[in-house]
């Protein structure tokens, strides 16, 4: 199986299909510290990522953002003092797509360069 960290986000169109529930099954163990809730009336990923003060949750906030910008796929982000939290969906579809688990597993690499 292709590493999630090693794909590129592809464009997605208004109407395409949410993820498949087996499809998430095979990718979830690669992003296993991500939570998938249901946020207004949508499937999410989440995760609060935990630093040692507001620098670095600073950083890492600004490293996201540029991932956000080159992949053209963007979070809704809360940066903390001592915490961030991302949240990866795909408005389009109103739901998770496969780019949101891409996004997520780039996420924890960028988490582990920056502790």
């Amino acid at each position: 199986m292709e590493l999630l960290t090693e794909k590129k986000c592809l464009p997605c169109e208004k109407g395409a299909p949410v993820i498949s529930d087996k499809r998430i099954e095979e990718l979830k163990p690669q992003i296993p510290d991500w939570e998938i809730v249901e946020e207004n009336s949508m499937k999410v990923l989440k995760r609060v990522f935990k630093f040692k003060n507001f620098k670095k949750a600073l950083e890492f906030t600004t490293k996201i953002g540029e991932l956000a910008e080159e992949e053209n796929h963007h979070p809704s982000i809360l940066t903390e003092w001592g915490k961030v939290t991302l949240t990866w969906v795909t408005h389009k579809i109103k739901g998770l797509h496969e780019n949101d688990f891409t996004m997520a597993a780039k996420s924890d690499k960028i988490f582990k360069e920056v502790m």
